[in-house]
């Protein structure tokens, strides 16, 4: 398929630099046979009795810093800052991250955070992707990026502004409980105590996996065909009490609805069964659902992997419709915007 299709406009002041207080007075667009406007709290009375929501319990990390490149003795002048975000953990004492300048870096080349905190650069690969090595593994290398890092804030709201402790809570789900995320899961980001309390009144049941969101997920899309597209993978665990939720409502014809891509992602890659792993599934137009009947999720970039995943739910002509009419009506874009509930055709 033609990238192209999948492209639209969108003004620069439908992007959500803040969310909506409180979580649940964001807007939410279902898109079923009919397109309606509602809030995140009207949730219940969306939902039916029995209703599976599959929830993400990823926690974001801070995964932004800053580091020196120290002067080297000969050649690369003198020190140079670096903006690092970590972006996959590939060993206790590793990580995958991308560095801006990356063209200032060389294999070996030390990277300081600290007096007491230092990184070695171990590989370079394209895109400022670069993986290093620290001086410290396990939860002290847990415990020395939470000193020093920062809310991860994805680019389109970072180059507006910096990140700021109110960020360390809207940028977190109330249920976030597993640490390695470098980005939210942000359809979970509406959800609040008092709108749990209001759907287990109504009946519908939740069900929780991780899937640790990479920052992969807000990499563009450079081919002109979706074929030709590298995916990027995410590590996932779905537990055996999840599973079993999933494939019981699947037996009673209850609807499981996915709270995010990262979920449905995870419920596809795995077939809803209990497990871990890596995925790089990649979900197109012509795509066939085996675990997911509906999705919760926020309003995506153009050209996207995610809009794309949208659009094989209920076509790209129905999804740039209800596009068409977010932009039209005010609804917020990305990760601190409005949401969307879509039911698969």
């Amino acid at each position: 398929m033609d990238v192209s299709d999948f492209d639209f406009d969108l003004p620069e002041a439908r992007i959500a630099l803040r969310p909506i207080e409180p979580r649940e007075h964001a807007r939410l667009l279902c898109v079923g046979e009919t397109l309606t406007d509602h809030t995140v709290g009207d949730l219940p009375d969306l939902l039916q009795p029995g209703d599976l929501l599959v929830l993400n319990d990823t926690k974001v990390i801070p995964a932004a810093l800053s580091a020196t490149r120290p002067a080297r003795a000969q050649g690369g002048g003198g020190d140079v800052s670096l903006t690092i975000n970590l972006h996959k953990r590939t060993a206790p004492d590793r990580w995958r991250a991308f560095i801006r300048p990356a063209k200032r870096l060389r294999e070996g080349d030390a990277v300081i955070f600290s007096d007491s905190f230092v990184a070695t650069v171990v590989t370079i690969r394209d895109g400022g992707d670069v993986e290093l090595t620290f001086d410290r593994a396990g939860g002290a290398l847990d415990t020395a990026v939470s000193a020093h890092g920062r809310t991860p804030l994805p680019p389109y709201i970072a180059k507006k502004r910096d990140a700021d402790a109110q960020d360390e809570s809207d940028y977190q789900t109330v249920y976030a409980d597993d640490p390695g995320s470098v980005a939210a899961p942000t359809a979970g980001l509406h959800f609040t105590d008092a709108l749990f309390a209001r759907l287990a009144e109504h009946g519908v049941e939740i069900a929780k996996l991780t899937l640790h969101v990479g920052a992969g997920t807000f990499l563009p899309v450079k081919s002109d065909r979706t074929e030709d597209h590298d995916m990027h993978s995410e590590w996932y665990d779905i537990g055996s009490e999840t599973a079993a939720q999933i494939a019981k409502a699947k037996a009673e014809g209850r609807r499981v609805v996915a709270v995010g891509t990262t979920s449905l992602r995870a419920l596809e890659a795995s077939n809803g069964h209990a497990g871990t792993g890596d995925t790089n599934i990649f979900i197109t137009p012509g795509y066939t659902f085996k675990v997911v009947d509906g999705l919760m999720t926020n309003f995506h970039l153009p050209r996207s992997t995610l809009f794309m995943l949208v659009s094989a739910l209920v076509g790209t002509d129905t999804m740039q419709t209800a596009y068409a009419h977010a932009i039209e009506t005010g609804y917020r874009f990305y990760s601190y915007g409005d949401s969307s509930l879509i039911w698969r055709r």
